[in-house]
């Protein structure tokens, strides 16, 4: 939607939107009242869809929330942390409480490329090679500890995850409109895990670190878990056409001209620090490519939604900002040796960049 044909208000925290002067609106004026109403409408189903993933998971909001935003982006997202933190039962329960097809790839050292694509295979009948598609052709896709497969396996799900299409011999297929890859690592410094090539780990739109549930939600999980059979029915409450007409809703969402700015001043202060004052220069080997001010601005509308407002303010940047560019810095070796993250860093750039 074009920012000028869209209300601004002058106090983005007011809930009272003053609209132009009778006479004055421009041609394709939309109000953010009017953006507003219709985030109301089509957000009815996010309620529905967190109450279906609380059967199953308990605490976690900040993993379920970016679930969601998966949702409303098409983005894809990488969800790391230690084994038995719910990454894979949460995304399963998402694929449950969405009425699509759902694959899970169980990645191993001994893939190959051809098990998560297809390949061709030779029919002598026909005396023709005929394509035999893999897994990666559903909606959502369950990449489970995608690092512990090697580099050429990795790089095999680079078109689908950027082009949404794959190439099998000569042919070319498309990948459904609704394709989401929610892949699982464990951190590197688990035995038998390869790091990610930096050319898929910039595909992923957001990296969410998922830590242990505080000790209230783990009672909690142990009052939960009454039974050795533990699964939970969880209905389903959306489905792919719902998904669709909300991302709709989510690029209609208003952007104010001055958090266009304070999105690139973030991300241009992960390559020079220095033009704002930051003396951070030698802990960062590269900053974030453009794709990081794409995602901070897709992902930011999404929160707006997910918040029920038609627009978006600082806050909602800030909040993506540590998911979108927390693996899409390179740190330095003296920032290894100084035990220095790419957190830190973001955390000292949101800290220190002026908002608007």
């Amino acid at each position: 939607m074009n920012p000028q044909n869209v209300s601004s208000p002058a106090d983005i925290s007011s809930s009272v939107i003053v609209p132009p002067a009778p006479g004055t609106q421009p041609e394709g004026y939309t109000s953010i009242q009017a953006i507003n109403e219709s985030v109301a409408a089509s957000s009815a189903w996010v309620g529905l869809l967190r109450q279906e993933m609380a059967k199953s998971i308990i605490g976690q909001e900040h993993l379920v929330e970016r679930l969601l935003v998966g949702l409303l982006t098409g983005g894809h997202i990488l969800l790391e942390g230690l084994p038995g933190l719910a990454k894979t039962l949460a995304v399963k329960t998402l694929a449950m409480a969405v009425q699509t097809d759902f694959q899970r790839i169980q990645f191993t050292p001994d893939m190959l490329p051809a098990d998560i694509i297809g390949t061709q295979i030779y029919n002598p009948r026909d005396t023709l090679f005929e394509v035999k598609q893999g897994p990666i052709f559903a909606s959502l896709i369950l990449a489970d500890e995608v690092n512990r497969a090697p580099a050429k396996v990795q790089s095999a799900m680079l078109e689908a995850m950027q082009e949404k299409q794959v190439t099998i011999g000569d042919e070319t297929f498309n990948l459904p409109r609704l394709f989401l890859v929610l892949a699982t690592q464990n951190p590197i410094e688990q035995e038998g895990t390869y790091p990610l090539p930096e050319a898929q780990v910039d595909r992923f739109m957001l990296k969410v670190v998922v830590d242990y549930p505080s000790i209230t939600q783990e009672r909690m999980i142990l009052d939960a878990v009454d039974h050795t059979d533990s699964r939970t029915m969880v209905n389903p409450v959306i489905g792919p056409d719902d998904i669709l007409a909300s991302r709709k809703v989510v690029d209609s969402i208003y952007m104010d001209d001055k958090i266009k700015d304070y999105i690139v001043s973030l991300v241009c202060a992960t390559r020079d620090p220095r033009i704002f004052g930051l003396d951070i220069q030698d802990y960062i080997e590269t900053g974030a490519s453009p794709r990081a001010t794409i995602n901070l601005k897709t992902v930011s509308r999404a929160l707006a939604f997910l918040a029920g407002r038609g627009y978006v303010t600082p806050d909602d940047v800030k909040s993506a900002a540590m998911d979108v560019m927390r693996h899409r810095i390179r740190i330095s070796y003296e920032a290894e040796a100084e035990a220095i993250t790419s957190e830190d860093i973001i955390r000292k750039i949101l800290d220190t960049v002026p908002v608007p």
